[in-house]
């Protein structure tokens, strides 16, 4: 547990009877991007508010930047920026006032250069122009992007980001990316809880995959990614008779798709782009070659990583959104 920024052994959290978050062993790497992923209800927003000391845990031992939570949370705390579920400010004060009043009450922050602090935060966050305006005539992706302003009021070692791309419109959510990004370059670990699949994989170094409670998958993206099967797609006109073909070779699980017929592999030799993949036994390219021996026309023959997206359905057994 020393060698992660964030991390909890044996975490649970239960209501009544309801185990909300169940046994879980989090591991958030130093300088990490670390997208924390899964349905919802699924308890990831419960496992940030007790990260954060706002929720107390049933059992087990969290840390946060090597010190313990919740005894010693006022120590470290001050090092962790966070957005939790949606932004909440003073609608009749400006941006800029909102932030000027978090800053106030900031003690580890110098008064003396408070209009600094407030005016980078909000250029970061590409809301200086805006920073007159009342925060109740923002729009939802700006009030998001304030949140985020204050999170970033002073200097972090952890930002810890719910859903940060929320109400964000496309130019907006590229923003937030290349912000993030901007972040994890200057030397900062980044929690990010997000159902944009599409920009966790952009921006991600590692996930986590919470199902029911649980913790079922987490690790480096690739690597995880890598222990997902990768499939085959044939196309072709006559699926029925290529279905044969690869049942013949010894594969039960063969399903229809708009071009032909998709297939799972298995991995051999190893992990990464070097390992060989099989069906069954099979190369690709005799499986291709027993399609041609039996007449199937074949009009594409490709091996398909599984995307994030195959990887969370697998996982949680749910559909997940992919893009804004």
């Amino acid at each position: 547990m020393t060698d992660v920024a964030v991390a909890t052994l044996g975490l649970v959290k239960r209501f009544g009877r309801q185990a909300a978050v169940d046994d879980i062993d989090l591991g958030v790497p130093y300088g990490s991007v670390y997208g924390f992923l899964g349905p919802n209800g699924s308890g990831k927003t419960t496992t940030i508010r007790m990260l954060l000391g706002l929720v107390h845990a049933t059992s087990g031992e969290i840390k946060v930047l090597g010190s313990t939570v919740p005894e010693r949370a006022a120590d470290v705390l001050p090092r962790v920026g966070s957005l939790v579920e949606g932004p909440a400010f003073h609608p009749y004060l400006s941006g800029r006032a909102n932030l000027a009043r978090l800053d106030a009450a900031d003690r580890f922050a110098d008064p003396r250069t408070s209009r600094a602090r407030v005016d980078a935060a909000l250029e970061r966050v590409g809301l200086l122009s805006a920073a007159r305006k009342r925060y109740r005539a923002y729009s939802l992706g700006m009030r998001q992007r304030l949140a985020i302003a204050a999170a970033l009021l002073m200097p972090r070692d952890l930002l810890v980001l719910d859903e940060p791309t929320n109400g964000l419109d496309p130019q907006g959510t590229r923003e937030v990316r290349n912000l993030i990004a901007s972040l994890a370059e200057d030397g900062a670990t980044i929690l990010v809880s997000s159902h944009l699949l599409s920009e966790v994989e952009q921006i991600c170094s590692h996930v986590g995959v919470m199902r029911q409670g649980r913790l079922v998958a987490q690790g480096a993206i690739d690597d995880v990614r890598a222990g997902a099967r990768p499939v085959v797609d044939v196309a072709t006109s006559m699926p029925d008779e290529a279905t044969s073909v690869l049942h013949g070779l010894g594969f039960e699980d063969v399903v229809p798709t708009p071009s032909g017929v998709r297939a799972v592999t298995t991995r051999e030799g190893g992990d990464g782009a070097g390992a060989a993949l099989t069906l069954r036994g099979a190369s690709p390219e005799s499986i291709v070659e027993a399609l041609v021996a039996a007449g199937v026309g074949v009009r594409g023959f490709a091996v398909q990583s599984p995307s994030l997206e195959d990887l969370f359905v697998s996982l949680t057994g749910e559909g997940f959104d992919v893009s804004e």
